[in-house]
């Protein structure tokens, strides 16, 4: 990419998806760049003590992202659940990155 400027960071379009967001609370925002880290933040607050329920709201997650990569891509949603499973396994055997520490910015990490 050397010598081509980059392309602007572009958000989720959300406008369309008020009335299902009604009432919920940002948890987390994830950013990944070609060949590099993934940058979560996260905010417990909105989730509660347990984290517990983290795990419940990444296994949705999970599910939901099998149905947009079944959209994207054309491959069944049973594939790509498979796939990001695998892709789970495969970090928790040998993470490629380990989380910084942003306490000082609050509950945020």
């Amino acid at each position: 990419m050397f010598g081509k400027k980059a392309k602007p960071l572009a958000e989720l379009a959300i406008a369309d998806c008020a009335d299902i967001l009604a009432g919920s609370h940002e948890f987390l925002r994830m950013w990944v760049t070609a060949d590099g880290p993934v940058t979560c933040l996260i905010d417990t607050q909105p989730i509660g003590a347990d984290p517990f329920i983290q795990g419940i709201a990444l296994t949705d997650c999970v599910r939901h992202g099998a149905k947009a990569y079944a959209h994207a891509t054309g491959m069944s949603e049973t594939e790509a659940e498979e796939r990001i499973w695998a892709g789970l396994d495969a970090e928790r055997t040998a993470p490629t990155d380990l989380p910084t520490d942003l306490s000082q910015k609050g509950t945020l990490n």
